[in-house]
């Protein structure tokens, strides 16, 4: 679409998608086909289309453009812009209300680490203080989240960071450029230092993968899944965001559990032949080498798997920031809250009203 756009339209999107590569090029602020940008050009909405990788902005035609009136008229009588436009993103109605000329959603995996844990808004008003920034409860995508920034604008109209419960944050700015340095700021602040996991008993998992469809991680980090004690209970708790159920596909927990170190001489395979990947209990993790691209692209970086949805990095950061306090106050308001997903959105619900785990001990 944008390749057929006028010299001088293509000139003014430039800066957008050279801040949409470096963005996505980061595995800390989006993973596969994660996150989205935007910016508003004479009266059309130009949008990372879904399904699109942001790191592939600058050789990939991954913009779609939308009239901004028609998007916001679609808005007024409560349809979704996807319904009408379904290459659109499924973010484009909170795109279209922010004022904003240039928009940025991420799935940063530092503010996700924050905005799990139940007592997020007080942790974040100390770190992003002296910031336009608004907490937006858990909101399924589309126009409910469209609504929660609406009435975050309302509450403060000058607002232009939104972090997004259990999901993401979102940075909004009238240039790339300040939206790029708004992002740098607020990565700054809720920048965590992952806790280190105990090391993956490589040759047991060698052993146990010979001749099976299962291959070590390119990412060692994954193996903190099936060696830290901590994160094994946070998983079982359930999940934590909307994209642990996304990338795994999956309707129950047992894909996040760990499984017992199998014997090679065993016919165990089979009963693990549908699972992306395997948490073998106190060894580590395996995939199974037929996991779609969009799986594999997170493997091999710091965020661990997108089948485990990110999920070890968040949690080993998110018990970072939990800390170590064994005050009973200090562990309940540190625990992650729960997630409620929606099958309309293809993510089975959390455990509604239950912990998902103790932080630290």
């Amino acid at each position: 679409m944008r390749k057929h756009a006028p010299a001088s339209i293509r000139a003014e999107l430039q800066p957008l998608l050279e801040m949409t590569e470096r963005v996505g090029s980061d595995p800390l602020l989006t993973q596969a086909s994660t996150g989205n940008s935007s910016a508003k050009l004479d009266g059309i909405l130009w949008i990372k289309a879904s399904g699109k990788w942001m790191t592939d902005a600058l050789r990939d035609d991954i913009l779609t453009p939308l009239d901004l009136t028609e998007i916001q008229e679609c808005l007024r009588r409560g349809v979704d812009p996807p319904e009408r436009h379904p290459t659109a993103s499924l973010e484009t109605a909170m795109h279209a209300t922010l004022p904003h000329r240039v928009v940025l959603h991420v799935h940063c995996v530092n503010s996700i680490a924050w905005a799990v844990r139940r007592d997020a808004p007080m942790q974040l008003q100390r770190r992003l203080e002296g910031l336009s920034w608004q907490w937006i409860p858990y909101t399924e995508s589309g126009l409910p989240l469209c609504r929660g920034i609406e009435r975050a604008l309302s509450a403060l109209p000058d607002a232009n960071v939104f972090v997004l419960g259990n999901h993401g944050l979102v940075i909004a700015e009238e240039t790339a450029k300040g939206v790029e340095d708004l992002l740098s700021e607020v990565k700054r602040r809720l920048s965590i230092a992952p806790r280190k996991a105990h090391p993956a008993d490589y040759a047991a998992l060698i052993e146990i993968s010979q001749d099976s469809p299962w291959d070590l991680p390119d990412d060692d980090g994954l193996h903190a899944l099936g060696t830290d004690p901590v994160s094994q209970e946070l998983l079982r708790g359930g999940l934590l965001y909307p994209c642990q159920a996304i990338f795994s596909d999956s309707a129950t927990l047992e894909l996040f559990r760990p499984i017992p170190c199998p014997d090679p001489a065993d016919c165990w395979q089979h009963q693990y032949a549908g699972r992306p990947f395997l948490i073998v209990d106190g060894r580590g993790v395996l995939v199974n080498r037929s996991m779609a691209p969009a799986e594999l692209a997170t493997t091999s970086c710091p965020i661990v798997s997108s089948s485990s949805a990110v999920a070890g990095q968040v949690i080993a950061q998110w018990s970072r920031c939990g800390g170590s306090s064994s005050a009973v106050a200090a562990r309940r308001r540190s625990t992650p809250r729960p997630w409620a997903g929606s099958r309309a959105h293809r993510c089975p619900p959390a455990r509604s009203g239950h912990s998902r785990a103790p932080p630290n001990s």
